[in-house]
């Protein structure tokens, strides 16, 4: 019998992700307290081929120790049950956005501030992070990202690379993206804007696209940057990291650095990478009337 441990941050898609489960034949059961998968286990362990695959939503900010959780996951080891802990993490912001996006209190702030609780919630879970096999950050993800990598580790069980990738294209011109960890400037790409019939495209046009990739600097500094993704990706997920934002500019974020992101997001997802990619610039300059 197989048991994935599904807990994580508040708001951070421990919910969504159960339904995806139960999309893909999972049994699940949300918000059951560590101290009672024992009792569980006896209840259906008659049933394993009722109940071969089980998802069980860890909710343990209510103050319960952690070895209660740990205690009951020796208890799956002692009885020969394999499990794994899918733990849902998110950057603090992010936390905060959402919560005020859909004006729900978060679970143990009380009267405080929502930042408040999502700070004590963090050093609670601080332990069971560090014991998860997977973590899965949705700082930039969207839904569908989570289902394609839920249903790539679990019914393809295909290897999970245990790392988010954003890759964020934008122009210069509005802003370098804070919150980017590496940063790509390809404005020294010969420029399609200055083409009239193609500066009304976007990268994601085909003229635009061979326009680009005509010449050889582009084609040049595409090798070396899927070179150095090869090495650095293993090397961040070495050292623990779960969430890389790529960001990727040309003046505009329209036609240059659209073609980059585009070619780079399709190389890392051959490699098995879960990818989104956020154009974040590509309609500015329509709306600015250029």
């Amino acid at each position: 019998m197989q048991f994935i441990i599904v807990t994580g941050m508040s708001g951070a898609g421990k919910s969504t992700a159960i339904k995806h489960f139960e999309d893909m034949g999972y049994y699940c059961i949300d918000n059951l307290p560590p101290a009672l998968i024992p009792n569980f286990i006896d209840l259906i362990k008659d049933k394993q081929n009722t109940y071969d695959k089980v998802v069980l939503g860890i909710d343990i900010r209510g103050g319960i120790l952690f070895n209660e959780l740990f205690n009951s996951l020796n208890n799956l080891i002692n009885q020969q049950h394999e499990y794994q802990i899918l733990f849902f993490d998110c950057q603090d912001d992010m936390l905060i956005k959402r919560y005020k996006e859909t004006r729900r209190a978060h679970p143990i702030s009380k009267n405080e501030r929502i930042y408040e609780g999502i700070s004590q919630e963090r050093k609670m879970l601080e332990h069971v992070k560090q014991g998860a096999h997977y973590i899965i950050d949705t700082t930039y993800t969207l839904p569908r990202d989570v289902k394609e990598a839920l249903y790539s580790m679990y019914m393809e069980k295909s290897e999970f690379k245990n790392l988010m990738v954003t890759i964020l294209i934008f122009g210069f011109k509005y802003g370098v993206p804070i919150d980017s960890d590496l940063v790509f400037d390809v404005r020294f790409i010969p420029n399609p804007f200055y083409d009239i019939n193609l500066r009304p495209l976007t990268g994601n046009d085909q003229s635009v696209q061979d326009y680009v990739l005509q010449f050889d600097i582009t084609n040049e500094f595409i090798s070396k940057l899927t070179d150095m993704m090869e090495f650095l990706l293993p090397n961040y997920m070495k050292e623990g990291k779960n969430q890389l934002v790529i960001g990727i500019g040309c003046t505009g974020g329209k036609h240059r650095s659209v073609v980059i992101g585009n070619i780079l997001s399709n190389f890392l997802k051959e490699n098995g990478y879960i990818v989104n990619i956020d154009y974040r610039d590509i309609d500015k300059d329509n709306k600015r009337g250029k």
